[in-house]
């Protein structure tokens, strides 16, 4: 039933409203990804955007990415198509994340054994006074 859908809704255009409402962007969000260049040819009708579902899904990586610790920037310098990103680059990119975040934690985790030293010292005073 879904894939029927699914199917169904790949025919379908939608409004700015609408894109947001599916991919969770919000309407400012969409627009600024257009301008950066991040979603490209989207048709019009008047002055109103007409988004399909590939605009919306791609909308939606955006934002998974950014989570991700990619930048609109990073992004920008991935994109080779309408709606499509250069996947080797995207890789190596991820690479870089996750060294950076096995870095992030060991920084983390010695300032936790640090913190825990203090605070075990300090609790130490107090229970001598």
């Amino acid at each position: 039933m879904q894939a029927l859908y699914i199917c169904w809704l790949r025919g379908f255009k939608l409004y700015i409203g609408e894109a947001s409402k599916r991919s969770g962007a919000s309407p400012k969000a969409i627009r600024l990804y257009e301008s950066l260049g991040l979603l490209s040819n989207i048709k019009r009708n008047g002055s109103y955007r007409i988004y399909d579902e590939s605009d919306v899904e791609f909308v939606r990586l955006i934002k998974e990415a950014q989570m991700l610790g990619l930048s609109l920037s990073d992004l920008k310098e991935l994109v080779v198509g309408r709606n499509e990103l250069n996947w080797n680059a995207v890789i190596e990119i991820l690479h870089k994340k996750e060294d950076e975040a096995e870095k992030e934690i060991a920084c983390l985790t010695i300032q936790m054994k640090k913190i825990e030293k203090y605070r075990l010292n300090i609790q130490k005073c107090l229970d001598c006074h």
